[in-house]
């Protein structure tokens, strides 16, 4: 699917009213910064510093960001404020380019992966049981069969919510209750995929990190079960991640990264928040790509992560 068919119309207003509240504050304190001055200068550069570092972005990347404004500046030798927003896109999208970060084109699987098994992890809270379930709704408007295991069986809540999104989307799901095995849920799971031949496969999993020694444990058991039945799997782990928590999804980062071997992400709630800069922050600096983004409540908020579209979406007036 072409890139143009994914982000245009009303997919890229959804974005653009996501980001609304970052849009609002990134442009208000940039515009503050700029006023009465005709060229970007070193007080210039230091007060967009502190608005990148204090909008979430994180101070390693935000480092790097202003080093490379700063190169440009000096081999350009003049450039002016009105060109500045152009040359924050610009920046920022290299330098997410450079790090390897993927853009996805859509709500796609892999070939030869059946059933592809996402392993869904983050902390209670962040809004994972959410995501699970419009990841779901996604999935199965693309045409694919979809099976949901809820194997965060520690706390009867989790397992009651994703029931009533697998209901609201129309997908089935397999459940033990609370307090059963995890490990035995996630084992079920890809077993009646297997059968019922289901193009891809998303388990639940506890959200605690309280002890991350029983975390790995768990993890690596549900892995460990999984790879009884598909020995690669489980292909993706996804880590669920809530914008508006700002600096804390860094270190819920530092942790799950450290608990499993994480390979994708998912930033949250970034309609509810003027943080939006840690998705810049957190592709960067962990090398994991940010695979989606969630931009409201309704089932269709759900979207593909893509460096240039949201930076783009992020700096337009």
């Amino acid at each position: 699917m072409a890139l143009f068919s994914l982000f245009s119309g009303e997919k890229k207003r959804d974005l653009d009213k996501g980001l609304e509240k970052t849009k609002r504050s990134l442009f208000s304190r940039i515009s503050k910064a700029i006023i009465g001055k005709s060229r970007v200068d070193d007080s210039i550069l230091d007060e967009l510093e502190e608005i990148l570092v204090t909008s979430d972005v994180g101070v390693e990347t935000t480092l790097r960001i202003i080093d490379r404004i700063q190169q440009r500046v000096a081999s350009d030798k003049y450039i002016g404020t009105e060109e500045l927003h152009q040359l924050l896109k610009e920046e920022i999208v290299e330098l997410l380019q450079e790090n390897a970060t993927v853009d996805f084109t859509g709500f796609v699987l892999p070939e030869g992966k059946k059933p592809y098994i996402i392993m869904v992890v983050g902390v209670n809270g962040v809004g994972k049981t959410t995501t699970i379930g419009k990841l779901a709704y996604q999935f199965r408007q693309a045409g694919k069969s979809v099976l949901l295991g809820a194997a965060d069986t520690f706390r009867a809540a989790a397992v009651d919510q994703l029931t009533i999104w697998a209901q609201r989307v129309g997908v089935p799901i397999v459940t033990h209750g609370m307090g059963t095995d995890p490990a035995s849920v996630a084992y079920d799971t890809v077993k009646q995929s297997i059968t019922n031949n289901s193009d891809v496969v998303i388990i639940d999993t506890a959200g605690r990190l309280h002890n991350k020694i029983n975390l790995m444990n768990e993890l690596a058991k549900i892995r460990k079960v999984v790879q009884k039945l598909v020995p690669d799997g489980p292909h993706e782990i996804l880590l669920i991640l809530d914008a508006s928590t700002g600096q804390n999804a860094f270190e819920q980062a530092r942790q799950f990264t450290a608990a499993t071997e994480v390979n994708a992400l998912a930033i949250t709630k970034l309609d509810g928040t003027a943080k939006g800069g840690v998705v810049l922050g957190i592709s960067d600096q962990f090398k994991i790509p940010v695979k989606y983004i969630g931009i409201g409540e309704g089932k269709e908020d759900l979207q593909v992560f893509n460096r240039q579209v949201f930076v783009d979406s992020l700096f337009s007036s």
